[in-house]
């Protein structure tokens, strides 16, 4: 039975294709799914997704999100998927940088929806650039 995996961003649909197995970054630690795999929906937190696709591995860097898991499907939602050619680290390091100074000068106007936002910019650019680094080497 094959496994299908569809990973979403909310610019475009990444990839949809049937898979031999999925892993995936989930809250509790890295996560691998198989064809027959219990039902479950699962937050993600950013990190590398990994699947084996006609014998080859490909990997992306995921933001957070969350996984809808059958016996056949996997559904990723996520705010980002990016392979390692996509990524750009002065770019996601210039993204941390700027949101950690933001949040050093934090004031009482901001609301703790733009406090989750730069916290997210900076896990979605860590995840990034620890994914980029590792080709690298």
């Amino acid at each position: 039975m094959p496994l299908h995996l569809d990973i979403v961003t909310p610019e475009k649909k990444v990839f949809s294709e049937d898979v031999e197995n999925v892993y995936l970054p989930g809250e509790d630690g890295e996560m691998g799914v198989l064809p027959m795999h219990s039902g479950l929906v699962t937050a993600l937190k950013p990190g590398e997704l990994r699947y084996l696709h006609n014998g080859q591995v490909v990997t992306l860097a995921i933001g957070s999100g969350f996984a809808e898991i059958t016996q056949s499907k996997v559904v990723v939602l996520t705010d980002m998927a990016l392979g390692e050619a996509e990524i750009d680290e002065q770019t996601a390091e210039a993204a941390i940088k700027r949101a950690e100074e933001k949040l050093a000068n934090i004031d009482h106007n901001m609301d703790s929806e733009e406090v989750a936002y730069l916290q997210g910019v900076i896990s979605r650019s860590a995840a990034a650039i620890t994914f980029k680094r590792k080709f690298r080497n």
